[in-house]
């Protein structure tokens, strides 16, 4: 392995659900570092098309580990988390003696990361950032339904994630009122990064007919397959349309893989419409870009409750970025994101989705029109380019007392082709 140029900043990313380079936001953010002129190394799980334990892409070096299971229940997230901090703290000592590192970079889900960050800053002098991916104690409410101990120990985790961070980055603005109101971050050292999509991934392509199963139309999904996404919604909006309605002429396309996978099928056949569903479990880009161009209408069926309204959803902007229109629920940052792009349905209302869907879809001009505002609203506002500036300003906080505040953005070197 090559060692760093003298002088050359160095970076560290721990990332635990998703492997890199899968995890669309934190390889964004490694590959802009990397054409920034940073040393980019990250330590992630292994997963399906991604089981090496160690491999250089784009320069950038990622080192894997695997996990037994993917955690269901209190007993599995404790073995889940376990082995995950055991092994990237081994391959972090593994980088530290590769490569080295001035900075580590930790992306929750777990709020366990700063135990790492922590001990390499208190002992070794480097700099911790924390990436606030999602917020956990809600996400906890959201699987559980309850605000017990374990509820209270999330804020606590958070809380001293925050505490430990030098410079904390926030996918949106709610996410930044949390680091600081709870999380008693310093505002000036927290900063917006929003999940913008990079349209040189997300193109436009011709729509493949045969998804349609020789329907008329096709209704998009993409993402996770778990408890508080709302697919249960989704397929209940579904039969409505399908049974009560007697629009037999849509199908519906679901790609995404997840711990509830197994169950939404067998939902969907309990239904009677198993034949008008496609379940496409995870899947290449082609596949997902395939999916998505061809549908007509796309939905966000996540369920409205405090996780979800104060999330940034990557699926609202890679719906936006294909030019498509939107059904999703009544949240907060999906209308931040989405604006007239979308309709609105009535907050966890599946028969509300559905008379969405139907009025979008008997409305050509008006999916067109709002399709057309979605992605220009992408291309002129919400890309990825317009987001990697203000990564980098929270990094040159990392390295100079006189850097700039998250107001301030050093200017972006577009990466090589």
């Amino acid at each position: 392995m090559a060692s760093a140029g003298k002088g050359q900043r160095r970076v560290l990313i721990l990332v635990e659900n998703l492997p890199s380079p899968f995890d669309r936001r934190v390889w964004q953010e490694a590959t802009t570092l990397h054409a920034n002129g940073y040393q980019v190394s990250i330590i992630c799980p292994t997963g399906k098309g991604y089981e090496a334990r160690y491999e250089e892409i784009d320069g950038i070096h990622i080192h894997r580990y695997r996990l037994p299971l993917e955690a269901e229940g209190a007993k599995g997230y404790l073995i889940e988390y376990s082995m995950a901090l055991f092994h990237t703290f081994r391959l972090a000592w593994k980088v530290h003696f590769a490569r080295g590192f001035d900075v580590i970079h930790a992306c929750n889900p777990p709020d366990l990361l700063f135990l790492i960050g922590g001990f390499f800053k208190l002992l070794m002098g480097k700099k911790f950032l924390f990436d606030h991916h999602d917020i956990n104690p809600e996400l906890y409410e959201a699987k559980f339904g309850r605000r017990d101990f374990f509820y209270k120990l999330m804020v606590l985790f958070e809380r001293w994630s925050f505490k430990t961070a030098d410079v904390s980055i926030a996918t949106n603005e709610s996410y930044k009122k949390i680091a600081i109101e709870r999380g008693g971050m310093d505002p000036d050292k927290c900063y917006v990064v929003r999940s913008g999509p990079k349209l040189d991934r997300l193109k436009v392509l011709p729509p493949v007919p045969a998804l349609k199963r020789g329907r008329n139309y096709l209704v998009g999904y993409v993402g996770v397959m778990g408890a508080q996404e709302g697919i249960d919604l989704l397929l209940q909006s579904a039969q409505y349309l399908i049974q009560t309605l007697g629009r037999t002429d849509v199908q519906f396309g679901l790609v995404g893989g997840g711990t509830s996978l197994e169950q939404m099928k067998q939902m969907a056949a309990d239904m009677g419409i198993a034949d008008y569903v496609t379940f496409t479990g995870r899947v290449p880009d082609q596949q997902l870009l395939e999916m998505l161009n061809t549908a007509d209408v796309c939905v966000n069926p996540d369920v409205a409750n405090d996780m979800n309204d104060k999330s940034t959803m990557n699926k609202i902007m890679e719906y936006m970025a294909l030019g498509k229109p939107i059904v999703q629920f009544d949240l907060v940052e999906g209308k931040v994101s989405a604006q007239e792009a979308s309709l609105y349905a009535q907050k966890n209302d599946p028969i509300d989705m559905a008379r969405k869907i139907v009025e979008l879809l008997d409305d050509p001009a008006r999916r067109e029109r709002m399709g057309a505002y979605g992605r220009n609203r992408v291309i002129n506002e919400l890309e990825w380019e317009y987001e990697a500036p203000k990564l980098l300003a929270a990094y040159e906080r990392l390295y100079s007392a006189n850097a700039p505040l998250p107001g301030a953005v050093p200017p972006l070197r577009k990466e090589s082709k």
